[in-house]
């Protein structure tokens, strides 16, 4: 397994715990961002830096995941691709997308977005807090505990 991050978003807590995952599991960590990024040094983290644009970091985060890989995003349609070639994609607030609840999630963030296209306040999502970053802890570790038990020794 391997841990994506879709970095240009994903909030610095959240990066941080993800960084000692990947340490401490020994885990191969990308994150893909169309800006430079700042990381640990570690022989497990790394950067992808893709061009200026929408979706450029999405379609090299699809483009070079492989069936098994956890994709850390708050990106649904993202989250869809990931399933649709069997990764794991999760949310930084610790919500796991999976193939019964993805479909829902896009005909929801596609109707708010007609929403906003036609002038409609929706607000946003509320501020990120210690409990989301605790459940979102707490799910990497059982995602990534499952998956060590799945690898061969």
């Amino acid at each position: 397994m391997q841990i994506w991050i879709d970095g240009d978003a994903c909030p610095r807590v959240v990066k941080e715990v993800l960084y000692r995952a990947a340490e401490k599991r020994r885990v191969p960590l990308v994150l893909v961002a169309n800006k430079p990024l700042s990381i640990p040094r570690s022989p497990f983290i790394s950067t992808r830096q893709v061009g200026a644009g929408p979706d450029v970091a999405d379609a090299e985060i699809v483009r070079l995941m492989q069936r098994g890989d956890l994709v850390i995003t708050a990106d649904i349609p993202l989250a869809a691709q990931v399933i649709g070639k069997e990764g794991v994609a999760l949310d930084p607030r610790g919500e796991l997308y999976t193939e019964e609840t993805i479909g829902a999630r896009l005909s929801m963030r596609n109707f708010m977005q007609d929403l906003r296209d036609n002038g409609v306040e929706t607000g946003g999502p509320n501020s990120f807090n210690a409990g989301d970053r605790q459940l979102f802890a707490n799910r990497l570790d059982q995602l990534l505990t499952a998956s060590l038990k799945k690898s061969p020794a």
